[in-house]
């Protein structure tokens, strides 16, 4: 039993690792602000998220488990509440996504006259 919870701690730490690392090449290689922020609330919420299940698997029933366990629960809920005020405040800001679909365009030409009459 033991080396069973040890493997799976370990591919869910592995795992939030990969997560981690693939959401920080998105961040350095994604030329829109509203894409980076989408790989940072990936970073933020499912790698660390696996990371901390496969630690709290790896500390067993403690003290430890329990002060991760309220991280866990503390970026859960602040992650996506501050990428969605970021993303708010960069549309009330008129910054808008660049894109090359003429029909995703009609939809943010559509956004931002309804932010400005909103204005």
């Amino acid at each position: 039993m033991d080396v069973f919870v040890d493997g799976f701690s370990w591919v869910m730490i592995v795992g939030g690792l990969c997560f981690c690392l693939i959401g920080g090449y998105g961040l350095i290689t994604l030329k829109d602000m509203y894409a980076r922020l989408h790989a940072a609330s990936l970073i933020d919420t499912l790698g660390v998220g696996l990371v901390f299940v496969g630690l709290m698997m790896q500390a067993g029933f403690t003290l430890a488990t329990a002060k991760l366990l309220l991280i866990l629960l503390f970026i859960f809920f602040t992650s996506p509440t501050s990428t969605h005020a970021l993303t708010r405040a960069a549309i009330n800001g008129n910054t808008f996504p660049t894109v090359d679909d003429p029909d995703a365009r009609a939809v943010v030409e559509a956004t931002k006259t309804t932010v400005e009459q909103k204005s």
